[in-house]
């Protein structure tokens, strides 16, 4: 680690010294955000679909690639714009049963499920 490398990373209050910046809770599988972990905005209305200037929540990544793995924009917009109808939805409810018994910084790459997979293809 060079010289310049040192200074920035210890002249970075929101990582270290008094005033570090704590984890956030991700709202969708209530663990919290590491500092250093993946992480990403997740805008509840899809900007494809008017959410440019909408609400956005902090997630893990891996949150984020489940829900866009498994549901279309529109499908976003439609019916799944808020944390609380995210949280009910089938499929992932069983990712976060699954994503809770893993380390907070945790992260695996995430595949389109093969639903969405068939349903995409058919739109070409």
């Amino acid at each position: 680690m060079g010289r310049r490398d040192r200074r920035w990373r210890d002249d970075d209050p929101s990582t270290h010294g008094p005033n570090a910046r704590e984890s956030v809770i991700c709202p969708l599988c209530e663990r919290p955000i590491p500092p250093g972990a993946r992480q990403s905005r997740h805008h509840l209305t899809p900007k494809l679909k008017g959410g440019t200037h909408g609400e956005t929540v902090q997630l893990h990544q891996i949150c984020h690639s489940a829900i866009h793995a498994r549901h279309s924009e529109a499908e976003l917009a439609r019916r799944l714009s808020d944390v609380e109808s995210l949280r009910a939805e089938p499929e992932i409810a069983r990712f976060l049963t699954w994503v809770r018994t893993k380390p907070d910084d945790f992260h695996a790459a995430t595949r389109m499920t093969r639903t969405r997979r068939e349903t995409k293809r058919s739109y070409r």
